[in-house]
C-alpha cells in the first residue's frame, strides 16, 4: 500500500464590489455582478457566467464612461475568472485574472483591495496547476498588499496566509507552513470567531499538514470540528461539505474503518455530482479516493473503473503535466501491480515519476515515493539491480535531503530494501531494516492499517526463511489475528461478493500460516490454525445464509429482504442475456440499489452478532465426549518463497484432553487428483477401483500409486485409538470423496469402524444450525416428465401464477446459449416408485405429504415453496441433476470469447448457474435455450434460483439425483453448486450424490433411509449411516452403495 495525498480545501475569496458612483450603468453592472455571485454560491456557474457576460458588455461601453481599461471592467474580469476557477477551467481562469491584473496595474490601482484578491486567486490557480515558482512571488506580493490595505489583523490577510502555508506544505517546508497556519488561525479566531467556515478551512488545512507529517493523533479532532462547522453553516447539499466528508473518509480509510470510509465517499460523490457535475476536478478526486479504498478491499474491477474515469476527467481539466494526473497514474499502477500486470504498471510508474520530478523536483516525498514504487515492481519481477538503485536513492532522499523519516513512504522503502537484501541472502543487512520498518509503520500509521499487515508478513517470512521459528511464530500469530479483525469488520457492511474479494486480500497470508505450520513441525501454531479454520471455513455461506434466515424472521426486515430478491432477479435477468443485449445503465442502477439493501440487512438484522460470534478450538473441544474427535481438513498453497504450485492438504485434529490441536500433514493435491482422474468419469469401474484396497502382494518395479487410505487416513490413525465418533469438515477435493467408503481391509471400511459425521465446519458443534419446524409435512418430486406438454404444464401451474408473477429470469437456464446443449433427459421410472414408497412411509408416521409427479413437478411449483406458508420439513427431489466444471480450470472445456453474441451455459462464470436440477418440461429449454412460452419457467432450476428460495423451516433436503454433490470447489470455502444453494436457502441437512448412482439402487437406499429415520426413530445421521451399512452388505460394489453423502 502506498500513501495517498489528503485533499486540501480552498475557499476562493469573494470578488464582488458594488460601486458608490451615482450612475445607472454602474449600478446595473454592480447588480449583475451581485447576481452572478449569488448564482455561484448556488453552484449555478453557467448562469453566473451568462449574467457576468451581460455585465461585461455594459462595462466595455466607452460611451457610458467605462470601457476595456476601466476599473469596472477589471471587476467583471475578476468575477469571470473566479467562476471559471471554481468550475475547474483553470487555463481560461488565468486569462481572465491576468486581464484584471493588467487593468489594475495600468490604472495605478495596485493598492486597490481587488488587485490583491486578483493576485491571490491567480496564485491559487498556479499552485493548483503545479506551477509553484509562479505562485510563491504572487502570494508574497498579495500578502504585502493585504497588509497595507486591510492590515495584518484582518480575515482577508489570514486567508492569504492560509494559502501561502498550503504552498509551503506542498513544497515540503512543513515548519514554515505550520507557523503561518497558526498565525492565520489566531487572526480568524480574533476577528470572525471559531464558528465560521473560514475558520473551519484553516482547521482542515492544519489537519492536512499534520497528516503529511504523520502526526495523526492531531488530525481527527481538527477534521471533526471543521466538518461540524461546514454542516451547520453550509448544509449537507453543498460542495464544501461534500469535500469535507470526503476528507473524513480519507481519514477512516487510513485508520482501517472501511465501512465509514465507503459511506462518506459515496455521499460526497453524490453531492458533488448534483452540485458540480461529473466533469469537475473535485468529482474526479472523489472517484480516485474511492478507487483507492476498493483497491485495499480487493474489489479490483470497481477500482480500475473508477481510476479510469478519474484519469480521463483529470487529463481533460488539467492536462497530463499535473500532480493530480500523476497521483491517479500512480494509484492505477499500484492496482495493476497487485493484479500481476507488471508491464502496464511499469509504464504508468515511469510516467508518474517523470511528472513528479518535473513539477515538484527530486527532493520531495512524491518523487522519492515514485522511486520506491518502481523499485518494488523491479524487485518482484527479478530485476534486482534496478530495484537496488531506486531503493538506495529513495532512502538517501528521505534521510538526507527531504529529512522526513516519518513519511509513510519511508518504512515502505526500508521494507522493500530489506526484502531485496533477503532475496540476495544478505540477511545481516535485511533484519535491522525489517525491524526498523515495522516499528516505524506502527508509529506512523498504527497497527490497524493494511500497510502494517505487509510488514508483518515480511518479518514473519524472513524469520521462517532463516530458521528462527520462535520469532516467526510470534509474527504469524499477530498476522492471523490482524486478518480476522479486518474481515470481521468487513462482514458487517460488505456484500457476499465484496466480502469474497476482501478475503482474497488475506488468503495468501493464510497460506503462509499453514505452510509454516507444516514446515515448523512440533505443532507450532496449531491453535492459531484451528481457530483460523473455525473462522474462515464456510464464512461466506454462513454470512449470506444467516442474514437470510434471520431477516425472514422479522416482518419489517423481511420486506427489505424480498425487495433485495426482486433486485437480484432483475440483475440476473440482465446478466443472463447475451452481452450485446445487456443494458449497462440498468445493471449499474440495480446493483447499487441491491448493494445498499444487502449492506443494510447485514448491519441491522437482529441476531447477526450472535450468529457470527467467534468460536475457538477450546469451545469445540468442550463439546467432545471422551470417544469423539474433530477434524478440520485444510487445503493450502505451500508458500515459503513468493510463489509455489504445490497445493497441500493437512488435518487439524482435536480430542478431549489435548493441550492443543495436532497439525498433521497429509498429501499433495496432485496425488489425490491422479486418483480422481479417469477417462470413464464416474462409471462403475472407476468408482469401484477408487474405493478398493491397493494391491498388497509383489511390489511393481515402479513406485506404486498411493491409495485413498494411504493419502487421507493412514497419517491420522495413531491419533484415533479409542475413538468411536469423528466429526470432520472436508476441504478442496475431499468434498468429492465419501470418506466412509475408504477401505481399511477387504472387509472393513472407515464407516464400519467409526461413526463419521460430515459438517461444513466443526464450529457447528458449538453453534448448531437451528431450524424452526412448523409442520410435520413433506414435499416430494419424482416420476417427472421432461418432455414438453404445454397444456399439462399450464394446467399444473394454475395455482402458482399469482405467487410467481415477475420472478422469471433468476439466472435461469433459458437465457443461455444452446450451442453446448443438445440431447435430452430420459424419464427415470424408478423415481416414481421411490417417491410413492417414501410418501407411504412418511404418511404412516403422521406426515402430511404432497407428491408432485409427471407434469405437476414444475419449476413454478418449486419456486412457490416458502411463499404462502412455511417450507416443508422434508423436501425430497428425485430427478436429474447437472453440473459443468469451471471453464477456466477444466482443460477439457473450450473457452469461448466473452464478446460473443450469446454466452454458453456451460462456460458461465457464475458457478451457481453451471449446476442445477431438471423439472417438468425441461427438455424443451435444454434443446432450444428458451422456454416454450415467454411467460413460463423453463424447467431448468439452477442452483442460483434455488438459493433464492426460503427453506428456513426445512430440516432435510434429499437430492436423489445424479451428481448433485458436485460443483466448483473453492478451497476451504466449500462447494459452489447445489450443496451451497440449499444451505443458503436455509436447509439443515442435505443428502446428495457424488456420482451417477443407478436409479434402482437409489430408490432402495431412499426407502431404507426413511424407514430408519421415521419408523426407527433414529437421528438423521444415524439413519443415514445404518442405511449405507445395509446397502454395503447388499451390494458389493461401492458404485452401488457409496454414492450418497450426508452434510450438515
Amino acid at each position: 500500500m502506498r500513501q495517498y495525498f489528503i485533499v486540501i480545501i480552498l475557499f476562493i475569496p469573494a470578488t464582488i464590489f458594488g460601486q458608490s458612483i451615482d450612475s445607472t450603468a454602474i449600478q446595473q453592472v454592480d447588480s449583475l455582478i451581485f447576481l452572478a455571485r449569488d448564482l455561484m454560491k448556488q453552484s449555478d456557474f453557467e448562469n453566473a457566467l451568462k449574467v457576468n457576460t451581460e455585465a461585461e458588455k455594459i462595462a466595455l461601453s466607452v460611451d457610458l464612461g467605462m470601457g476595456p481599461k476601466s476599473s469596472t471592467y477589471a471587476t467583471c474580469c475578476l468575477n469571470h475568472g473566479t467562476a471559471l476557477h471554481i468550475k475547474g477551467e483553470y487555463p481560461e481562469a488565468i486569462t481572465w485574472y491576468l486581464k484584471a491584473k493588467s487593468i489594475r496595474e495600468d490604472l495605478m490601482e495596485t493598492d486597490h483591495p481587488e488587485y490583491g484578491k486578483t493576485l491571490n486567486n491567480l496564485a491559487i490557480v498556479y499552485k493548483t496547476l503545479g506551477q509553484y515558482s509562479e505562485a510563491e512571488p504572487i502570494y508574497l506580493k498579495t500578502l504585502e498588499i493585504k497588509k497595507q490595505t486591510v492590515g495584518n489583523k484582518h480575515p482577508d490577510y489570514a486567508k492569504t496566509l492560509n494559502n501561502l502555508a498550503l504552498l509551503y506544505a506542498d513544497l515540503g517546508q512543513y515548519e514554515k507552513a505550520e507557523s503561518i497556519y497558526l498565525e492565520a488561525q489566531a487572526i480568524r479566531e480574533e476577528t470572525i470567531g471559531k464558528d465560521h467556515p473560514h475558520y473551519a478551512e484553516g482547521l482542515q488545512n492544519l489537519a492536512g499538514l499534520f497528516w503529511i507529517q504523520s502526526r495523526f493523533k492531531k488530525v481527527e479532532p481538527l477534521l471533526i470540528q471543521a466538518n461540524e462547522i461546514f454542516k451547520k453553516h453550509l448544509g449537507v447539499e453543498h460542495p464544501t461539505y461534500a469535500i469535507s466528508i470526503r476528507t473524513m473518509a480519507d481519514l477512516y480509510k487510513h485508520t482501517g474503518e472501511y465501512e465509514k470510509a465507503e459511506s462518506y465517499y459515496l455521499e460526497a460523490i453524490d453531492i458533488l455530482n448534483k452540485t458540480l457535475g461529473k466533469q469537475h476536478p473535485q468529482y474526479s478526486i472523489s472517484l480516485s479516493t474511492l478507487a483507492s479504498l476498493y483497491n485495499k478491499l480487493g474489489q479490483y474491477e470497481k477500482a480500475k473503473s473508477l481510476y479510469a474515469e478519474s484519469i480521463a476527467i483529470t487529463e481533460q481539466v488539467y492536462g497530463k503535466e499535473h500532480i493530480r494526473y500523476a497521483s491517479n497514474l500512480n494509484g492505477l499502477a499500484i492496482l495493476l501491480e497487485k493484479t500481476g500486470e507488471y508491464e502496464q504498471a511499469e509504464s504508468l510508474y515511469v510516467e508518474s515519476k517523470t511528472i513528479w520530478e518535473k513539477l515538484v523536483g527530486r527532493n520531495t516525498p512524491e518523487f522519492a515515493g515514485s522511486l520506491v514504487n518502481l523499485g518494488g515492481l523491479y524487485w518482484k519481477s527479478g530485476r534486482y539491480d534496478h530495484a537496488m538503485q531506486y531503493f538506495i536513492e529513495a532512502k538517501d532522499l528521505f534521510e538526507n535531503h527531504i529529512k522526513n523519516t516519518n513519511h509513510p513512504y519511508y518504512p515502505t522503502c526500508l521494507d522493500n530494501l530489506a526484502n531485496l537484501y533477503s532475496s540476495l541472502n544478505q540477511n545481516q543487512k535485511a533484519e535491522p531494516l525489517f525491524l526498523k520498518a515495522i516499528s516505524l509503520r506502527e508509529k506512523i500509521q498504527g497497527k490497524e492499517n493494511l500497510s502494517y499487515l505487509y510488514n508483518l508478513i515480511n518479518v514473519a517470512l524472513f524469520y521462517w526463511k532463516t530458521n528462527q521459528y520462535d520469532k516467526a511464530e510470534s509474527y504469524f500469530t499477530d498476522l492471523s489475528a490482524f486478518n480476522v479483525r479486518h474481515i470481521e469488520k468487513g462482514m458487517y457492511y460488505l456484500t457476499e461478493q465484496e466480502l469474497n474479494n476482501y478475503i482474497k486480500v488475506f488468503s495468501k497470508t493464510e497460506n503462509h500460516l499453514l505452510s509454516f505450520s507444516q514446515d515448523a513441525g512440533s505443532g507450532k501454531l496449531a491453535k492459531t490454525c484451528y481457530n483460523s479454520c473455525l473462522f474462515y471455513k464456510g464464512l461466506l455461506l454462513q454470512s449470506s445464509g444467516r442474514v437470510k434466515q434471520l431477516a425472514l424472521s422479522d416482518s419489517i426486515i423481511s420486506e427489505k429482504y424480498y425487495r433485495l430478491q426482486a433486485y437480484l432477479n432483475q440483475l440476473a435477468t440482465q446478466y443472463s442475456k447475451p452481452i450485446a443485449e445487456r443494458d449497462s445503465n440498468i445493471i449499474a442502477q440495480i446493483k447499487d440499489a441491491a448493494t445498499e439493501i444487502e449492506k443494510d440487512l447485514t448491519r441491522n438484522v437482529a441476531g447477526w452478532d450472535e450468529a457470527n460470534r467467534r468460536v475457538y478450538w477450546e469451545d469445540v473441544q468442550m463439546m467432545l465426549n471422551a470417544d469423539e474427535v474433530a477434524f478440520e481438513f485444510v487445503q493450502y498453497n505451500y508458500l515459503k518463497n513468493q510463489t509455489s504450485d504445490s497445493i497441500m492438504y493437512a488435518a487439524l485434529l482435536l480430542r478431549p484432553g489435548y493441550k492443543q490441536p495436532q497439525f498433521i500433514p497429509l498429501f499433495e493435491e496432485k496425488q489425490l487428483d491422479s486418483l480422481l482422474q479417469s477417462s470413464g468419469q464416474r462409471k462403475a469401474d472407476y468408482v469401484n477401483n477408487l474405493y478398493t484396497m491397493a494391491e498388497r502382494g509383489v511390489q511393481p518395479v515402479e513406485q506404486p500409486q498411493k491409495s485413498l487410505y494411504d493419502l487421507t487416513w493412514q497419517p491420522l490413525e495413531q491419533e484415533l485409538v479409542g475413538v468411536n465418533t469423528i466429526y470432520f469438515s472436508p476441504a478442496g477435493l475431499l468434498h468429492r470423496l465419501n470418506l466412509g467408503a475408504i477401505p481399511l481391509s477387504d472387509e472393513e471400511t472407515l464407516a464400519d469402524r467409526y461413526r463419521l459425521i460430515e459438517l461444513g465446519s466443526t464450529r457447528q458443534l458449538v453453534i448448531p444450525t437451528k431450524i424452526n419446524i412448523a409442520d410435520q409435512d413433506a414435499l416430494l418430486y419424482g416420476g417427472i416428465q421432461y418432455d414438453m406438454d404445454s397444456s399439462a404444464i399450464a394446467s399444473a401451474n394454475t395455482d402458482y401464477t399469482y405467487d410467481l408473477a415477475g420472478t422469471r429470469g433468476e439466472l435461469s437456464f433459458s437465457y443461455s446459449d444452446s450451442t453446448n446443449r443438445g440431447g435430452s433427459w430420459d424419464y427415470l421410472k424408478w423415481t416414481n416408485k421411490e417417491v410413492d414408497k417414501v410418501a407411504t412411509t412418511l404418511t404412516g408416521s403422521g406426515f402430511k405429504t404432497n407428491v408432485l409427479k409427471g407434469y405437476l413437478a414444475t419449476e413454478e411449483s418449486f419456486k412457490s415453496i416458502g411463499r404462502r406458508k412455511p417450507s416443508p420439513r422434508v423436501l425430497h427431489i428425485a430427478t436429474h441433476g447437472f453440473f459443468f466444471p469451471d471453464p477456466k480450470t477444466d482443460p477439457k472445456t473450450e473457452f469461448t470469447n466473452a464478446i460473443q453474441d450469446e454466452p454458453s451455459f456451460k462456460i458461465s462464470e457464475h458457478p451457481m448457474i453451471r449446476s442445477g436440477l431438471i423439472l417438468a418440461g425441461g427438455n424443451y429449454a435444454w434443446q432450444t435455450s428458451k422456454p416454450f412460452q415467454p411467460e413460463l419457467e423453463d424447467g431448468i432450476l439452477t442452483a442460483y434460483e434455488i438459493s433464492q428460495i426460503n427453506l428456513s423451516n426445512t430440516e432435510l433436503v434429499v437430492l436423489s439425483a445424479c451428481e448433485t454433490g458436485l460443483g466448483d470447489i473453492q478451497g476451504n470455502e466449500g462447494v459452489y453448486g447445489l450443496q451451497r444453494a440449499f444451505k443458503i436457502a436455509g436447509a439443515k441437512y442435505l443428502i446428495m450424490s457424488l456420482w451417477q448412482v443407478p436409479d434402482q439402487e437409489t430408490s432402495i437406499f431412499m426407502d431404507a433411509f426413511y424407514k430408519h429415520w421415521i419408523e426407527g426413530k433414529m437421528s438423521i445421521p444415524d439413519a443415514f449411516r445404518s442405511t449405507q451399512q445395509e446397502m454395503k452388505e447388499r451390494f458389493i460394489n461401492p458404485y452401488q452403495w457409496a454414492g450418497f453423502v450426508l452434510v450438515e
